[in-house]
């Protein structure tokens, strides 16, 4: 065990461990719930608790009101991460009863996304492929528009596009093999004839830097040092007002991840104008994102106002069939 356990030193230290432990065996990161999780056990100590015992209601409420979560999701995300460490913990007998008793927020308004088209997307493509070159940007264009290609295109996280490697890319298969993503797992994600063509031609602009572990996005001239996810969202916010977007009332204004949102509402919307029942396919588009269930990937539909149409289409042809059937 490398040394990344040092530092638990409340009551709870071990059961953390052991809870990290059982959640990574899955196949999970939990990097961002060991945060919370250290900060928990730092609150512990600073309040001198030194038994399980001692671990009661009034001081986890009194932990949660000591981190700066003003938003109600921001909360329960962190009383969430509590919740399943004593559920946890009780379950694998180390407690009798979880002491946690703090309730969620409740979440009111939330982020409307801002959906892009197609006619959009040719416009992000094309500003980003018009960017200069700078000194230490070499293929600036070049890359944006195929990294912004790709999370428009297949749904990609930017992470996920970020740490792409050379040999991530399967031309003969028309495959990416998308590694390390949220989840911790490996996918394979199929491209069409578009994406295959974008991708041979920026690869033959990168030919110089052969090397099959090398990032496929890169700025730096040996090619080493992936393109930071921030980057790309800054870049992405940049060309965002040379779009001449129409923002509807009540939508956010444009973020990168609203580009896998296009994805997943352009596949519903493809399947109820080819007449496909969008129910039966929905775990494959989870497959396709990369999410654990069906009920991550609802998150992303967002109702517009033609896969309104689109629904509504069907749901008449669906309820026209019976009266039909009586009539005749």
């Amino acid at each position: 065990m490398r040394s990344r356990w040092i530092g638990f030193r409340s009551p709870l230290a071990e059961g953390i461990q052991q809870f990290l432990l059982s959640k990574r065996s899955l196949g999970r990161k939990f990097d961002s719930e060991e945060n919370s999780l250290r900060a928990l056990d730092a609150f512990l100590v600073l309040r001198g608790a030194t038994r399980l015992g001692e671990i009661t209601p009034e001081l986890l409420d009194a932990f949660l009101a000591s981190r700066s979560r003003p938003r109600p999701r921001s909360f329960n995300q962190m009383l969430g991460v509590l919740r399943r460490l004593f559920d946890w913990l009780v379950r694998q007998g180390g407690l009798e009863r979880s002491p946690l008793r703090a309730k969620p927020r409740r979440e009111t308004a939330q982020r409307i996304p801002y959906v892009f088209d197609a006619a959009d997307a040719r416009r992000l493509l094309d500003a980003a492929g018009s960017l200069p070159t700078r000194p230490r940007a070499p293929l600036r264009g070049p890359t944006y528009h195929a990294v912004f290609a790709l999370l428009y295109g297949l749904g990609l996280r930017v992470g996920e596009v970020s740490r792409l490697r050379r040999d991530d890319v399967d031309l003969a298969r028309d495959l990416l093999v998308v590694t390390g993503t949220k989840f911790g797992k490996t996918r394979l994600v199929p491209f069409g004839p578009r994406i295959g063509a974008l991708l041979r031609s920026y690869l033959a602009l990168r030919a110089t830097q052969s090397s099959g572990g090398a990032p496929l996005f890169s700025f730096t001239r040996c090619g080493t040092v992936h393109v930071h996810p921030g980057t790309i969202s800054q870049t992405f916010h940049q060309l965002v007002p040379r779009l001449g977007l129409l923002m509807p009332p009540g939508v956010a204004p444009p973020h990168v991840h609203d580009l896998r949102h296009a994805f997943a509402i352009g596949t519903l919307l493809r399947w109820y104008r080819e007449g496909v029942d969008p129910a039966a396919r929905l775990f494959h588009l989870a497959t396709f994102l990369g999410h654990v269930n069906p009920s991550s990937t609802a998150v992303y539909l967002t109702i517009t106002p033609e896969l309104f149409a689109a629904a509504n289409r069907r749901f008449e042809g669906f309820a026209a069939s019976p009266v039909r059937e009586v009539l005749q």
